[in-house]
């Protein structure tokens, strides 16, 4: 992925190729930063708007990245921050004393079939349930596998307070799914 960071990176750099340097960066980063969205904002329309949002940030902010961090790295350090951004308007325009994260469940809530979707739906709510940071660390680590390291550049977290963050969020979590799992 370096080369093609390289080759994304150069064409961004030129103003005469600036357009086609950010169709390759949605082309090659698109899939990767909506899933990473979409499991902090859940809703579908909600992380394409974000991820919209996101690459025209990249595009008019590309003259700040130092490239002393790798081009992903950068890009998920937007989407983060663009995400968390529409968590909070959401949560400003809820008008009810109801929890928003209560709202975000009953999204995912659907009659099950079978155990395996039951688990996946109870894994879906406890993430939900989880604060913020916990929420964010646990997708991050989790489902993008990204090493610490990268997170830590991405949210700005010492390694140690993401380590913190990642195992307590673990506990509750799994703490929820054997609460609520009926069989």
């Amino acid at each position: 992925m370096k080369s093609k960071d390289a080759e994304i990176i150069a064409l961004m750099q030129d103003s005469r190729t600036l357009d086609k340097g950010i169709r390759v960066m949605m082309d090659a980063y698109q899939s990767r930063l909506y899933w990473h969205i979409r499991r902090i904002v859940v809703d579908g329309d909600l992380a394409q708007d974000t991820l919209q949002e996101t690459f025209i940030k990249a595009y008019q902010n590309f003259h700040q990245f130092k490239n002393d961090s790798q081009l992903y790295t950068w890009l998920y350090r937007i989407a983060t921050n663009e995400a968390l951004q529409q968590i909070n308007k959401l949560k400003k325009m809820q008008k009810t004393d109801e929890d928003p994260s209560y709202y975000m469940q009953n999204i995912i809530a659907d009659n099950t079939e079978d155990d395996a979707e039951e688990i996946q739906i109870l894994l879906q709510k406890a993430i939900l349930s989880l604060p913020e940071k916990q929420k964010l660390v646990f997708t991050m680590r989790y489902y993008d596998d990204l090493p610490y390291e990268e997170i830590s550049k991405i949210v700005d977290m010492s390694v140690g307070t993401l380590k913190t963050n990642y195992h307590y969020a673990k506990q509750k979590i799994e703490e929820y799914v054997k609460e609520n799992y009926e069989r």
